[in-house]
């Protein structure tokens, strides 16, 4: 005899249910193709009541009051509007670290993740006390997750937006690395002064005609200045190229974030600037993603 699918059984629960709510939820996102709907109805039905996605199945009969039942609706609907689903939670995961997010910067995506990993290959001393530079550091990820990983270490992270560098700054202090990590606003390497051992950067680097046909959720509710990487995509890295030498401690590592298929383009300018490009670590989809220059010794 074949049991019922669980999201066949919530939608026999009675209205005003835990069930009945994930139940419908569950099927709103389906419908306009959202990918794991009942995943997301959890998550969102959890943040509406204050808990844990899991602990909702523990009782599926169990009432929703009528306050969260109505912030539960509204979440639903900005969803199905197509609001990433981190700025409707209020954080995101990367690396090892809980980050907040807002409209003012790009979500932390795993693909960034590649950068964190090519930054424990360049050093492989997790005591070395490093100095490291955070190029449009946005929530702070890449900065704050390197800081993770060495004790030691101490970092700056430079964003255009003084609403992206606040935020930074807030997440520094919720995963305690507020001692070792400070956040200015300013024009990328215009604000710094001084030599780093490790440089990051994730800049912009979609074409700017291409940025209409991105995903609703990223074109629409991410910021496109931290998208927009000229006609070719490459106006970005044509800056990085031109300050990354005069950032660098000798035999020091630029490690910056790729588009698919910009290997080739900004490897040639990274050598015309006299750094050495080594091969680019590929992401879990395979695309090359995270390319590490070194400076001369």
């Amino acid at each position: 005899m074949n049991r019922p699918r669980l999201g066949d059984a919530l939608c026999a629960d009675p209205a005003g249910t835990v069930g009945f709510f994930l139940c419908r939820a569950g099927q709103h996102l389906r419908a306009a193709a959202i990918e794991g709907p009942r995943a997301e109805a959890r998550l969102l039905l959890g943040q509406a009541m204050g808990v844990a996605p899991d602990a909702l199945l523990r009782d599926i009969r169990a009432a929703v009051p009528p306050e969260a039942a109505a912030r539960f609706t509204d979440l639903l609907k900005r969803r199905l509007d197509g609001e990433p689903m981190a700025h409707l939670l209020g954080h995101r995961g990367f690396w090892t670290l809980d980050l907040a997010v807002s409209p003012a910067t790009l979500i932390p995506r795993p693909d960034s993740e590649t950068l964190i990993e090519a930054a424990l290959d360049a050093f492989p001393d997790r005591q070395a006390s490093l100095r490291v530079l955070d190029l449009g550091t946005g929530t702070g990820a890449l900065l704050l997750a390197v800081l993770a990983e060495y004790p030691r270490g101490f970092g700056i992270g430079v964003d255009l937006v003084p609403e992206a560098a606040a935020l930074a700054r807030a997440n520094a202090a919720r995963n305690r690395l507020a001692d070792r990590a400070a956040f200015l606003a300013g024009d990328w390497a215009a604000a710094i002064r001084g030599r780093f051992d490790l440089v990051l950067s994730n800049p912009p680097y979609i074409e700017s005609g291409a940025i209409p046909a991105l995903m609703p959720e990223v074109a629409r509710f991410e910021p496109a200045s931290a998208l927009d990487g000229g006609p070719d995509g490459l106006d970005a890295y044509r800056r990085l190229a031109a300050v990354l030498p005069e950032l660098l401690m000798p035999s020091g590592w630029a490690i910056l974030e790729l588009g698919a298929g910009q290997e080739d383009a900004v490897a040639a300018l990274a050598h015309a600037a006299g750094l050495e490009p080594g091969p680019a670590r590929a992401d879990l989809g395979g695309i090359a993603r995270a390319l590490a220059l070194q400076a001369p010794p």
